[in-house]
């Protein structure tokens, strides 16, 4: 008979023994980490990127993701040489590229709406596009998405371009309007009109889009990527559909994510932030979300053809793709 000792020893072997031959762990894959240059500061208004990150979307698809608060025009060069994958653009951005022969595609509509709008004082009497006649409007540069915008509401309402002076203010729009170095400033519209009246002066703003619908802000990748990589494509766009629709169903739980990634946002003026995401969040919500009208393209087209920013008319059916969104 097996002593009790022995006997516990022997089990003890085998359980060694057991465990030696069990099957070795699958080790955890590493996540493809990626560069996203954004075009801005850090602001409440990549509130579904920072959502998609925050709640693991990315790395659900194997993915990091590197956010670049780069120039836009940087990320369009990079990504239209293939040295990166991804970029966020706007649609002028985008047909310029490729009127250069950057093989740029834009793959998902983020703003549904242009947000490009001019603001004036509300005791302006300026309330639409001709009420501008003579007067002087602040804009960033002669170029961009605030200068297109603005020209394209002005052709869309049937006025001249020089019926108003525009003065280049740089990025100072709040500054001149509180100071009445204009008398109306182009803006985007989720921004600056929140700041201008925090500091007590209330405003009249005039949306480009209840003018003229125009290809607006999206995810931008490059014809190789696409032909490559198009998993990869697929996978960006179902992280950041995914973190758009938590933005969309619960905004305050965005705006929280938010103070993680933008620095100062816990200090800065929460009313006026909270207004910013709120405005953002109706430019991005109309239905279908990530889906381009060709409309909307082919307006871009022709302003960019009329403003003499393009030689020729383009192809605009390929410059964007709805192919690669995930389904509703």
């Amino acid at each position: 008979m097996i002593r009790p000792s022995v006997r516990l020893f022997l089990i003890i072997v085998a359980a060694v023994l057991l465990a030696g031959c069990a099957a070795p762990s699958t080790p955890t894959p590493a996540l493809r980490t990626l560069r996203l240059p954004m075009g801005y500061i850090p602001n409440v208004q990549y509130a579904p990127f920072y959502m998609a990150v925050e709640r693991g979307y990315f790395r659900d698809e194997g993915l990091t993701i590197d956010f670049d608060y780069s120039y836009e025009t940087d990320g369009m060069q990079l990504v239209g040489a293939g040295e990166l994958q991804f970029t966020l653009a706007s649609g002028e951005q985008v047909l310029l590229a490729r009127a250069q022969g950057l093989p740029v595609v834009y793959v998902m509509n983020w703003w549904n709406d242009f947000p490009v709008a001019v603001v004036a004082p509300a005791s302006s009497g300026i309330i639409e596009p001709a009420d501008l006649a003579g007067k002087r409007v602040g804009i960033p540069m002669l170029s961009g998405a605030s200068y297109i915008g603005y020209r394209a509401l002005l052709d869309a309402a049937g006025l001249a371009p020089d019926i108003a002076r525009l003065d280049v203010i740089g990025f100072t729009q709040v500054e001149a309007m509180l100071a009445g170095t204009v008398d109306a400033a182009v803006v985007y519209a989720n921004n600056e009109p929140f700041q201008i009246e925090a500091q007590g002066m209330p405003v009249t703003v005039i949306l480009v889009s209840d003018y003229v619908p125009l290809a607006s802000n999206g995810l931008v990748t490059n014809e190789a990527t696409l032909q490559s990589d198009p998993e990869l494509v697929r996978a960006v766009l179902r992280a950041v559909m995914h973190g758009l629709q938590d933005v969309l169903a619960d905004p305050d739980t965005a705006f929280e994510v938010c103070t993680k990634y933008v620095e100062g946002l816990a200090e800065a003026d929460q009313d006026v932030q909270r207004k910013v995401l709120d405005a953002s969040i109706r430019l991005w919500s109309p239905e279908p979300l990530g889906v381009s009208e060709p409309e909307a393209w082919e307006n871009m087209a022709e302003v960019l053809l009329e403003m003499g920013l393009v030689q020729s008319p383009l192809d605009v059916a390929q410059a964007y793709s709805n192919e690669y969104l995930p389904e509703p």
